[in-house]
């Protein structure tokens, strides 16, 4: 935690947080507005149209939470191992641990098809801004407003869906100051193709998450099949022959998740006072609990692993954040950054009239959202979660029902037809779920709720029904039907009436629950979501017409290019040089006695003789990223893949707030130790071959 606080603050002391002020390598910008100035006048290159678009084309988005790219024109998709990890436990059982053992598929019969995953291509970028903020009018109260807006973005992608047959989101921009509609490309027939072991995949543990040097064999290989074949992609990148070099051009192509540069002085006060505090309070208590489950047998390890992994690397990445929230620099940068903005609107009393309450509205959405956030966070938030896949179903059946009886226009987002099929996939997914490991995980769930709302509270005695925490959740598991996808199927086409017959107690838990869980959500977007959009917006119009609009918005998980070069570090007075080798995971290894988490595989001791210790095998470059470009490729100037992105180091947690480059850096597996360890440690070199086909000719990208 000392070590995270130090670097964090010494990275933010260089943030410049004012937010037309793009400097360096910064930005994750959209592709309909890349960076082409930029990128010029820093590396003297030029990014054509044809270089974006298929970039853009051979990008691709997973429903695990994570980017990707294809890179075969067989529908070969290359992603993290910790991207790919839910499926690869999914897939796995107690008898043939994929996450443990790796997996190789030697052929296409071999290929292990995924229960739940959908992949999406970007196809298209249409501004939809007039149309979506036209659906206002003047007259209209903050939550008419938005829920004008809201009806008309389900309007917008439900027409595209009639017209092109593709997925369509209507995407929030600026928070609010822009609307773009992207039409994707949507796959669900996905099968794992090799995935190395996690050993090799996660060496170091925790202890090395976050940190370089590093030696992760972070990589994980998909394919994508359409008509029960393999699809067949005009667009895909060619893997680079050389790789890269210390001070190279690199760009990423990814979806980050989610950034708060943007957000206002008030508006970060409340996420350092109050939401991250709340935050980190139940992260560290359930880290813990999972670690306690996962010690009871090896069973339990094997089916929490993953959770266990994603809680570990959230409570490393918030101390992160939470440390940079609470250094004083970092406010005083953000300060003067809005107190010279501001000035600006004040001094013309045009855009005083039209911009000038929107810091006022988002101080007072903020205010609001203070008052509800603990109540809200007791009841699972706007998505009733309180633990466990079967509540999650019971939730989305008993939902959907209600739902499905209204205009598609006036359904909650997530049940809008549009979003259907992705919907049914989660919904209807035959892959395992674990009685005992749902039991725990709603225990936990229902302890959380009455630590937050207190034992006597009505909402938290009605939930338990005279119970204890364990017996409720015990009593729910065992006694649901849920578990049975037949079941859920039945439930699901019967509509209202089935689920008003069922006598499921899941599914009469979620009824007890959801007519308070649905109040705070429609207050939550009616006080706080309807003042913050349009408080944002006039910030946005603001800040366009005093900086100009070559600016790039927050992450949205959506496709977002940066731009960067691989470049090492300084770091307590030490050089960090840009790469490490095959050699220096041995050297770690040996470092710290071959114990947990640095033993090395055994196909990887078996292999030793046989790898070349000189061959790259991580790499650090400046590119702009965060949470969300996990798996996103790293190409060259032609468009070739030279890395894979998989991590940052520990200055790159300050990223959710703001850019520097002087030691925040990302973390990439080098495209050469791919190669190497799929040919000489795992036996791949079909896999090898379709990536690295000789016969290729890479796009025409630019000029120097």
């Amino acid at each position: 935690m000392k070590q995270i606080l130090k670097y964090s603050a010494a990275a933010l002391a260089l943030l410049c947080l004012a937010v037309p002020s793009v400097t360096a390598d910064e930005g994750m910008w959209l592709f309909n507005r890349p960076p082409t100035k930029q990128i010029k006048a820093r590396y003297g290159f030029d990014i054509t149209p044809q270089w974006l678009e298929h970039v853009q084309k051979s990008s691709v988005r997973l429903s695990s939470g994570g980017s990707g790219s294809l890179v075969s024109p067989n529908g070969l998709v290359m992603t993290n191992h910790h991207v790919g990890s839910d499926m690869i436990e999914k897939l796995s059982t107690a008898e043939r641990d994929l996450l443990k053992s790796g997996f190789y598929a030697k052929t296409n019969a071999d290929e292990l098809k995924c229960p739940d995953l959908e992949i999406v291509i970007l196809w298209e970028i249409i501004d939809v801004t007039d149309r979506v903020k036209n659906a206002a009018t003047a007259e209209m109260s903050s939550s008419d407003a938005n829920t004008a807006r809201r009806k008309m973005m389900t309007t917008i992608e439900q027409e595209s869906k009639e017209q092109t047959a593709m997925r369509s989101d209507v995407v929030t921009l600026w928070q609010g100051g822009r609307y773009h509609q992207y039409r994707y490309k949507s796959y669900t027939d996905v099968r794992l193709v090799m995935a190395p072991e996690k050993g090799i995949a996660f060496f170091g543990g925790d202890a090395d998450n976050f940190e370089y040097p590093r030696y992760d064999l972070d990589m994980c290989f998909f394919r994508i099949y359409e008509n029960d074949a393999p699809l067949k992609n005009e667009h895909y990148l060619k893997w680079s022959r050389n790789g890269c070099a210390d001070g190279d051009l690199v760009f990423v192509a990814g979806h980050p998740g989610s950034t708060q540069r943007l957000n206002t002085v008030d508006h970060i006060k409340f996420m350092r006072d109050v939401q991250y505090p709340l935050s980190m309070r139940t992260i560290w208590r359930r880290e813990v609990q999972l670690a306690t489950f996962m010690g009871r047998s090896e069973e339990n390890r094997r089916i929490a692993e993953g959770d266990f992994f994603s809680m570990q690397n959230t409570r490393k990445n918030f101390s992160g954040r939470f440390a940079g929230l609470q250094d004083p620099a970092f406010l005083a940068r953000k300060v003067a950054a809005e107190t010279k903005l501001r000035a600006a609107v004040d001094a013309n009393p045009e855009w005083k009239a039209k911009w000038g309450d929107g810091w006022s509205q988002i101080a007072n959405a903020k205010k609001l959202h203070g008052e509800m956030l603990v109540r809200f966070a007791a009841m699972g938030g706007s998505g009733l979660s309180l633990g466990g896949q079967l509540i999650t179903k019971a939730r989305d059946l008993v939902r959907n029902a209600d739902e499905a009886l209204k205009p598609n226009a006036d359904r909650l987002r997530e049940y809008r037809e549009t979003a259907r099929s992705s919907f049914e996939l989660g919904l209807f997914s035959p892959a395992p779920i674990h009685p005992e490991f749902e039991i725990e995980n709603l225990t936990a769930g229902l302890q959380n709720m009455g630590e937050l709302l207190g034992c006597e509270d009505p909402v938290y005695l009605k939930a338990l029904d005279g119970k204890s925490p364990r017996a409720r959740a015990e009593e729910l598991v065992l006694g649901t039907k849920l578990i049975d996808v037949a079941e859920r199927k039945r439930l699901y086409e019967g509509g209202k009436a089935a689920i008003d017959a069922s006598r499921d107690p899941m599914i009469l838990f979620i009824k007890s629950l959801d007519a308070e869980s649905r109040a705070s959500r429609k207050r939550y977007e009616d006080e706080v979501d309807a003042q913050e959009r349009e408080g944002y917006a006039k910030v946005a119009a603001a800040n366009f017409e005093v900086n100009g609009e070559d600016q790039y918005p927050d992450a949205t998980f959506t496709l977002r290019l940066s731009y960067g070069q691989v470049k090492g570090y300084v770091e307590n007075g030490k050089d960090i040089p840009p790469f490490t080798n095959f050699a220096g995971l041995f050297k770690r290894s040996e470092e710290r006695e071959g114990k947990y988490p640095f033993e090395i595989p055994a196909k990887w001791q078996a292999a030793r003789e046989k790898l070349n210790p000189n061959t790259p095998f991580n790499f650090v470059s400046t590119n702009d990223i965060i949470g969300g470009n996990s798996g996103s490729p790293v190409i060259d100037k032609q468009g070739e893949v030279v890395g894979l992105i998989f991590d940052g180091n520990i200055s790159s947690l300050v990223g959710n707030f703001g850019y520097e480059d002087v030691t925040s850096r990302a973390v990439s597996v080098d495209s050469r130790s791919m190669i190497e360890a799929m040919r000489k440690v795992y036996d791949a070199g079909t896999l090898a071959d379709e990536i690295t086909g000789s016969s290729r000719k890479p796009i025409e990208a630019g000029s120097r």
